[in-house]
């Protein structure tokens, strides 16, 4: 058992100051978790039980499906990374340091290169696969800004797990005994979640979904239909445009727009010096980027924003995207800020990508490339060509399914897994192959699975908290009841040690406060706090032959005889 008068544990009454999310904030208090540097936490007992927790649940599952653990270093070399061309892909996210000879090496963001090669080095035949191994391993990634405690760090566990087949027929098969396994993972985590349509990004790969936690406070934005039941994630939906057949527009025509710098103050001079009787739909946003080095121009309607995040996972291949800043429109006088059209895009040198929306023969109001000065009746086809069409624009709730034209809504998440057919990138760049039926070379085909596992603890927070604190399933938890003695008199803790002990021999992990000190009101406060999902007080009750039993899931509380007190705390806890 764990007792409390012994446990390394301080609980904290005042949430920490960067703490932004429930699940950073409670964690911390309630002693499971102690930041060490941005984005790096400690754990504490309570906080390691339950990540260990996880971490068997985990394993549970990946077992039961046939899958097989090995364990790589985090320490690893540079040249598969090369070979692959992740070493330069991976940008500044990569945490890159060097021996004492010079020789480069990385702290692993994730381990497709060394499945790989582990695979490559010892199967050889076709009759060797299928084949998928796991891992559960700690990663790293320089996180430009983290965030939200454990939920965005620079180090977090994780279990990542590889399927290698012979065809893509195979491939699918693994895919989808990993998705069956994650299923099963997550329902026993008492997670929530739903599975959506994603990209694979950096990953490479066709065929890929997320699971994502609902959560108001969740990073990952998605899109659900009511209807159909399509659900993705906005980096993954595809714009529904239901084509128009535009008149043509006279030509160009320069206006004299002073201080109109933002839509809103183009709409409102249009509107009453010109009598234009416009919306924001009607204007066109010119947005400047650097694009690994590169500027380019991203076109969108006037009452969109740009979403960078889903605009860099359609633009393949770019691995680091951001806006024009003031030095950029100073190196570049050709662009007058807050006056950029598209119209000399070409004269500019610039690639022209534009949002699915702005269709062909469409006509705008947008920037004359003078100052103080925009242009009216800018048409697609005559004025300017587009480069390339991107989905670049914020997806909104009421937007159209794309697969049944039904109005969509949008929920908040925290992303919990990841699951990609990654096909034959990495088996062709480190030369995977085996010999078919035939004795001839065949690239293997490769699937990659992901589980937050140090984040599934912060999801599990965020989803299950109530205002008194947290509160775990049962399977997660730290313990499965949490014993208070309160009082100056030894009988109750007498008590609740015996108690704790024929629960512990019943199979029923127990924490037990035998603290002498603190008031039962700072007891009470500690376990509504640590959120064990069975609280039972031996207290002042003991003396009328009762003792209380609190399921800490809908805080219910009843009292029973000492007698029957197992009996009944065993009830509780199997019925959770």
């Amino acid at each position: 058992m764990l007792r409390m008068s012994q446990l390394f544990l301080r609980t904290l009454r005042d949430d920490p100051a960067d703490a932004e999310v429930a699940s950073h904030k409670l964690l911390v208090r309630a002693g499971y978790i102690r930041r060490i540097a941005a984005g790096i936490y400690s754990w504490l007992p309570l906080g390691y039980i339950t990540l260990r927790n996880i971490e068997r649940i985990v394993r549970e599952e990946m077992d039961s499906a046939g899958f097989q653990e090995v364990h790589f270093p985090a320490l690893l070399p540079k040249e598969p990374y090369e070979a692959t061309n992740r070493w330069s892909e991976y940008g500044p996210d990569l945490f890159r340091l060097q021996d004492r000879r010079g020789g480069d090496y990385l702290l692993g963001p994730t381990h497709e290169e060394m499945f790989t090669l582990m695979v490559k080095g010892e199967y050889s035949s076709y009759k060797d696969l299928p084949l998928t191994i796991y891992q559960i391993q700690t990663k790293y990634r320089d996180e430009t800004r983290p965030r939200s405690g454990i939920i965005r760090g620079r180090e977090f566990v994780m279990k990542d797990s590889y399927s290698f087949d012979v065809d893509d027929s195979g491939l699918q098969k693994s895919y989808d005994a990993h998705r069956d396994a994650y299923i099963k993972t997550f329902d026993r985590l008492g997670l929530k979640y739903s599975i959506v349509s994603a990209v694979s990004g950096a990953m490479g790969g066709s065929a890929s979904e997320e699971f994502l936690a609902p959560c108001d406070t969740g990073e990952d934005t998605y899109v659900l239909c009511p209807d159909c039941g399509f659900a993705a994630n906005v980096e993954a939906v595809s714009t529904k445009v239901i084509p128009q057949k535009f008149d043509v527009a006279p030509p160009i025509e320069v206006l004299d727009t002073p201080n109109t710098p933002t839509i809103d103050s183009l709409v409102e001079v249009m509107n009453s010096k010109y009598q234009a009787n416009i919306t924001a739909a009607n204007t066109l946003k010119n947005i400047l980027l650097i694009a690994d080095g590169e500027a380019i121009c991203v076109l969108v309607p006037g009452d969109r924003e740009v979403d960078l995040k889903r605009l860099q996972a359609n633009l393949a291949g770019v691995q680091e995207l951001r806006l024009f800043d003031d030095d950029d429109f100073a190196k570049r006088k050709d662009f007058v800020k807050g006056y950029v059209g598209p119209q000399d895009a070409k004269r500019f040198g610039i690639t022209l990508y534009a949002d699915p929306r702005i269709q062909p023969g469409s006509n705008w109001i947008t920037g004359a490339n003078q100052l103080n000065k925009h242009a009216r009746y800018v048409t697609e086809g005559r004025d300017f060509t587009i480069d390339k069409y991107v989905e670049a624009a914020e997806v909104r709730a009421g937007d159209l399914c794309p697969r049944c034209d039904t109005p969509v809504v949008i929920d908040r998440a925290i992303e919990i897994g990841h699951i990609f057919q990654l096909g034959r990138k990495y088996a062709q760049s480190l030369d995977l192959t085996v010999l078919d039926k035939d004795g001839k070379p065949v690239v293997v085909t490769m699937g990659s699975y992901g589980i937050g596992i140090s984040r599934a603890v912060a999801a599990i927070a965020e989803q299950t908290h109530d205002e008194l604190g947290l509160r775990w399933p049962r399977e997660v938890a730290p313990a499965d009841v949490h014993i208070v003695a309160t009082g100056k008199e030894d009988a109750p803790f007498n008590k609740a040690l015996e108690l704790a002990q024929q629960l512990e021999d019943a199979g029923v992990r127990t924490l037990v406060d035998d603290r002498r000190d603190p008031s039962a009101g700072v007891k009470f406060k500690d376990a509504e706090l640590i959120g064990i999902p069975v609280v039972v007080v031996v207290g002042k009750g003991l003396a009328n032959g009762v003792i209380e039993v609190r399921n800490r899931w809908n805080n219910e509380k009843n009292e029973v005889p000492v007698q029957r007190a197992h009996s009944e705390i065993l009830a509780v806890v199997n019925s959770l």
